[in-house]
């Protein structure tokens, strides 16, 4: 299985702490070494890293660790490949255009017997996530030829997400630099940090931040992994079927799936 890393904030922050933690499960803590990527949405613009190798060897992951690049919305990824080579294009995570807007993806599982319908959106590698993440973006195109808020989405991804689930484990995020949405089959964990900030540890580094240090009163950041990042904060574990709407950090929208 892979592992996901998302960020929800209502100011421009910078998730080396939390990128550090991950990229440890990259093949030394962790043994999901075949790739890695990370994509930072900065305005209209979309900032992307990616390397088919070990991220805890990658020399692309060490200088993003020291490039302090703020965002509003990040999606990362390590990879532990089930389906598809090890190479840079079956590497997390995925970008598409829909409505004038970058679309990210990125997915933990695996799924059986999936079949998506070529349509507009078409694999470039040959995950089943990529294939996921195509087959999704076709069911909203041709629900929604134009641009409408996430709310109004939400049938047309929870129905998808329940379809995935079908075909087998389907831990997911996606934002289109607006919103992020999450989805979890199995595992997923979040953190909310505001005020008042303390300190944090990571389990996988000996590296500690005073985030109140870092922080103003008014910062409300959320961060979501699929296995929680640091041992000295509570972290809340997510439902299976469980999904959530992110926008600045906050919760505006969730449910759980029965049919998970």
């Amino acid at each position: 299985m892979c592992e996901l890393l998302g960020m929800s904030a209502n100011v421009p922050t910078d998730i080396v702490f939390s990128f550090t933690g991950l990229m440890q499960r990259g093949g030394r803590t962790g043994p999901h070494k075949d790739g890695w990527g990370i994509a930072f949405y900065e305005g209209r613009g979309l900032r992307l890293f990616q390397d088919p190798v070990a991220s805890c060897e990658s020399e692309v992951a060490k200088m993003v660790q020291h490039y302090l690049i703020k965002s509003e919305v990040v999606i990362g990824h390590i990879r532990h490949a089930n389906v598809g080579r090890v190479t840079l294009a079956n590497t997390h995570p995925f970008t598409r255009e829909l409505w004038g807007q970058y679309w990210c993806f990125a997915h933990n599982g695996q799924l059986s017997d999936f079949e998506p319908s070529g349509s507009f959106y078409r694999a470039v590698g040959e995950t089943d996530s990529e294939a996921a993440f195509c087959d999704l973006l076709n069911r909203i195109r041709s629900d929604f030829p134009e641009r409408v808020e996430a709310e109004a989405l939400l049938p047309t991804l929870l129905a998808a997400c329940r379809h995935y689930r079908s075909k087998g484990v389907f831990n997911c995020l996606l934002s289109n630099g607006e919103w992020l949405f999450s989805f979890c089959s199995t595992k997923l964990a979040q953190i909310t940090r505001r005020a008042p900030f303390g300190p944090a540890q990571l389990k996988d580094a000996e590296l500690t931040v005073d985030f109140q240090a870092e922080t103003t009163p008014r910062d409300v950041v959320t961060v979501l992994a699929t296995e929680p990042l640091t041992d000295n904060e509570c972290w809340t574990i997510h439902e299976p079927g469980q999904w959530s709407l992110w926008r600045r950090g906050e919760c505006v929208a969730q449910g759980r799936d029965a049919a998970c």
